[in-house]
């Protein structure tokens, strides 16, 4: 401000200086300057008027103009207007540019979100959705802008919980994708937020509701199968004390009790392996198992369940690669081999062959098959032949004794290691049961011929 005085100072005292220099140098003779030097001075003071206010147009026009680098003016008081207000642009540029990238990382933390996010305006219309919702309810981000969210929604109890208004709860509807083979639900629930605008939130809910029906089904089958044994030896024991019976009668039933006994101890003795392999850590890749002496093992422990079943032999053989081994635990490769063995043994009929077959892979993996010449097994059941209790026939596997579980602890065991089991079967043509281990968890020893270990099952 000091200098915009002195500026104007300035202009008067050259104004009255011309002034005098004028009329002593061509008026000779006037009386007085007095006058003159005023009056010069005082059109001095305007042209400076007219010069400040000239600074002050092109200052507003480089405003109006979006302040643009360099200012126009490059001295005096407009000059430190157009500085401060060139700092002043740039630090509201600054704080824009930083409110754009906060909220574009809020965006792309939204759209990296596994949850469905629709922002909708007071009319429900769609503003914004990322990518989750777009895959949940079938949207497209160019085509639905602006489009009525329940236009494109249909879905009647979604219609439903949007007339009521009540979004204080969530409300469960089949998602876009959803099928009879592979159903998808979505979880919905609807946030009002600002004026009149709402939050739409949807989350796939289909493992969870899966997961739920699996534990409903999961105790209501134990109970089952454990209901079943015990009301059997109820009635036993109840006999056995209201009735007089003779020796032999004392004996068949306590012999009955004693595989009802059996039967429920197998089943807590599956489920405490299920629950074993479910809860610790996965196996070792530095024990190396040979699986030669497994179903070495497995060959001996079915013999007599063979007997005891079917009450004649059963061909059985054996096509093992020596020296090859896999990393992991021997109890639990032990039980998977066993399991998919035993199975085989409970339902192929007696005279009929079960093939169980070990050798290396072209990958550097290797593989272990067995494969009987049972009854075989549909197509639609061969899918759910993993789930726990699952039995295409229940009433065959209570007489063969299996609790249902045994398919179950193959395949924990298997992804436990790394390997895939794959199940082929067709009715009346027997079924084969695979596990294919990864070249990882194999070990090759030097080339050794197959021991085949074959013939009858039968008592030695």
């Amino acid at each position: 401000m000091l200098g915009r005085l002195l500026s104007f100072a300035l202009f008067q005292g050259l104004g009255a200086v011309f002034g005098w220099w004028f009329i002593t140098t061509f008026v000779p003779d006037a009386s007085g300057v007095a006058v003159p030097m005023l009056l010069c001075a005082a059109i001095a003071s305007y042209l400076w008027h007219v010069l400040d206010v000239a600074l002050g147009m092109r200052v507003l026009q480089w405003l109006s103009e979006g302040a643009p680098l360099p200012p126009p003016v490059g001295f005096g008081l407009w000059r430190e207007v157009s500085d401060r207000m060139r700092r002043l642009a740039r630090l509201r540029e600054r704080v824009v540019q930083q409110r754009d990238d906060r909220f574009q990382d809020f965006l792309a933390a939204m759209q990296a979100s596994p949850n469905g996010v629709v922002l909708l305006d007071a009319d429900l219309r769609i503003e914004w959705c990322n990518q989750s919702a777009q895959s949940h309810f079938g949207l497209d981000v160019k085509r639905d802008l602006l489009q009525h969210f329940g236009n494109l929604v249909r879905d009647p109890g979604f219609a439903a919980y949007l007339a009521t208004g009540d979004f204080q709860n969530d409300v469960l509807m089949p998602g876009r994708s959803s099928t009879s083979s592979k159903p998808v639900r979505l979880s919905v629930h609807m946030h009002p937020y600002g004026e009149g605008r709402t939050l739409l939130l949807s989350r796939d809910v289909t493992a969870v509701e899966q997961a739920e029906a699996m534990r409903r089904d999961f105790v209501a089958n134990v109970s089952h199968e454990i209901r079943t044994p015990l009301t059997v030896m109820a009635g036993f024991v109840e006999t056995l004390q209201s009735l007089n019976l003779s020796e032999q009668e004392h004996a068949r039933y306590l012999d009955l009790m004693a595989q009802q006994a059996e039967r429920m101890q197998s089943l807590v003795s599956d489920l405490l392996t299920l629950s074993r392999l479910e809860g610790s850590p996965l196996p070792s890749v530095q024990e190396w198992v040979p699986m030669a002496s497994i179903f070495q093992q497995c060959r001996q422990e079915v013999t007599e369940l063979s007997r005891m079943l079917w009450g004649q032999p059963q061909p059985l053989e054996f096509d093992i690669a020596l020296g090859i081994s896999v990393a992991g635990s021997a109890a639990e490769l032990h039980s998977a081999a066993l399991n998919l063995i035993s199975n085989a043994v409970r339902y192929t009929p007696a005279g009929k062959g079960i093939f169980v077959h070990w050798s290396a892979n072209e990958d550097g993996g290797a593989h272990f098959s067995v494969r009987d010449e049972g009854v075989g097994i549909a197509a639609e059941h061969i899918p759910r032949l993993t789930e726990r209790f699952y039995r295409v026939d229940r009433s065959r596997s209570r007489e063969t004794g299996g609790t249902g579980l045994g398919l179950a602890i193959v395949k924990h065991v298997a992804q436990r290691h790394g390997a895939e089991l794959t199940i082929v079967s067709q009715p009346g043509q027997g079924a084969t049961f695979t596990v294919r281990f990864p070249g990882s968890r194999v070990r090759h020893a030097e080339a050794q011929s197959p021991s085949v270990l074959s013939g009858a099952v039968a008592a030695t």
